[in-house]
């Protein structure tokens, strides 16, 4: 029995750091990619596909990793209703994959791998002891938000159009950039709305407990509004308005879901739990991953 938790603890990669990096999870950062290439003016392929492996199959796996190391929950969090016990080995696997995801980067250009690393320092800023983003409620938010939304949207839709230059920013892009960040920056309280007690004992004053639970629905509510305003702007600006229409169509399956979860839980807190929560991000990750694949149909392939 002692040789074989040995050799169980020795292993380089464990079921538990498995479970850990949340590779699942990506999917629920997809539609943002899928944004930014869907606007792409024009669609270089193979480095599209190799930097969308990189994200969403190393780097992404990685911040969740180390995220795991740091905060050493013992609570549900992101994908992960029971996780399994922390160990080292979590923040050896951050390391493995971000190196893996930033030299696949390289293969499409050092500027890509340049961009992603910047991602990487952040990501681990957000968790790490020595700064730990996370602890600031609207520092922490504004990072999340901005990487995880605007920039993951420039990163995607310049890899697309292989184009790094400072010419990419032009108003269209900047707006797309803004629309992604209010997208992720009203989506991420609700991923925090179950963790509250678990956050605040950690001195994590997330902006999803400095707002409360009925405070974070209203939150979300409004920056989705503003959200769906810009995007009615952008298209029947850059494209037509026929392009806002989709997004409403696969909006609605997520409104209704949000405002039921709102009713609920304005009745009951014990309703702002984990599995609502997850549920309501895989709704919204299918809609809108749906929404920017037609619009990619429509704007790149009839």
């Amino acid at each position: 029995m002692k040789d074989s938790n040995f050799h169980k603890r020795s292993r380089f990669v464990s079921r538990d750091t498995i479970l850990h990096l949340r590779i699942p999870f990506s999917f629920f950062l997809l539609p943002v990619f899928c944004f930014g290439v869907s606007q792409a003016a024009g669609i270089d392929v193979a480095d599209t596909i190799i930097v969308f492996i990189a994200m969403h199959l190393f780097i992404y796996p990685g911040s969740n990793v180390y995220n795991s190391y740091m905060d050493r929950d013992t609570g549900s969090i992101g994908g992960l209703k029971n996780p399994p016990p922390v160990t080292r080995q979590l923040y050896h696997a951050s390391i493995v994959c971000d190196v893996a995801g930033l030299v696949l980067c390289a293969i499409t250009g050092w500027q890509n791998m340049l961009l992603m690393a910047v991602y990487v320092a952040f990501s681990k800023a957000y968790s790490w002891h020595g700064i730990r983003l996370k602890k600031y409620a609207l520092a922490s938010w504004l990072v999340i938000a901005f990487f995880q939304g605007g920039y993951t949207f420039m990163l995607a839709k310049m890899v697309a159009e292989n184009n790094t230059s400072l010419n990419w920013f032009t108003a269209q892009n900047i707006t797309g950039m803004v629309i992604a960040s209010l997208l992720i920056g009203g989506s991420y309280p609700l991923t925090q709305i179950y963790q509250h007690e678990e956050d605040s004992s950690r001195g994590d004053h997330t902006i999803s407990y400095r707002l409360g639970i009925r405070g974070t629905f209203v939150f979300t509510l409004v920056t989705f509004v503003v959200a769906s305003g810009m995007l009615y702007h952008y298209f029947s600006t850059y494209w037509t308005t026929a392009h806002f229409f989709i997004f409403t169509v696969c909006l609605a399956p997520v409104m209704c879901y949000f405002l039921y979860w709102f009713l609920i839980t304005s009745r009951d807190n014990k309703n702002a739990d984990f599995a609502h929560a997850m549920l309501m991000n895989k709704i919204s990750a299918v809609c809108m991953v749906a929404c920017f694949t037609i619009i990619f149909v429509l704007n790149h392939v009839l």
